[in-house]
């Protein structure tokens, strides 16, 4: 589910929609359905990516109420390197996904 959901929301991929993804594209329950798992996934990659990054660049006694300069840079410098890497694996899933899915047609194929 995660891979087609990463099709429909991917900008590369929105002008190769397939026929299944248009239905779901055109159902409002799906499209619901779609829209909930998009929300809880993008809640689950800001709370791992806030923990993860607190954890490396925010001591656990805080000395001051604001970041310091080098805490700020850290924190910087965490998020883009951890959005990085999510935009590569989606990237990746998606490659996977497309490939299985021809893998499957020509398997399809190949049986009638």
């Amino acid at each position: 589910i995660y891979c087609s959901v990463y099709d429909l929301l991917s900008e590369e991929s929105s002008a190769e929609v397939s026929l299944s993804e248009a239905t779901v594209m055109q159902d409002p329950s799906k499209q619901e359905a779609i829209s909930t798992l998009e929300i809880e996934m993008m809640t689950d990659l800001y709370n791992r990516l806030s923990k993860s990054c607190h954890k490396k660049c925010i001591p656990p006694k805080y000395h001051e109420g604001d970041l310091n300069k080098g805490e700020s840079i850290c924190l910087d410098r965490c998020v883009a390197k951890f959005l990085e890497v999510h935009d590569r694996i989606g990237k990746k899933l998606t490659s996977m996904y497309a490939q299985d899915e021809a893998t499957m047609k020509q398997l399809q194929a190949q049986q009638r």
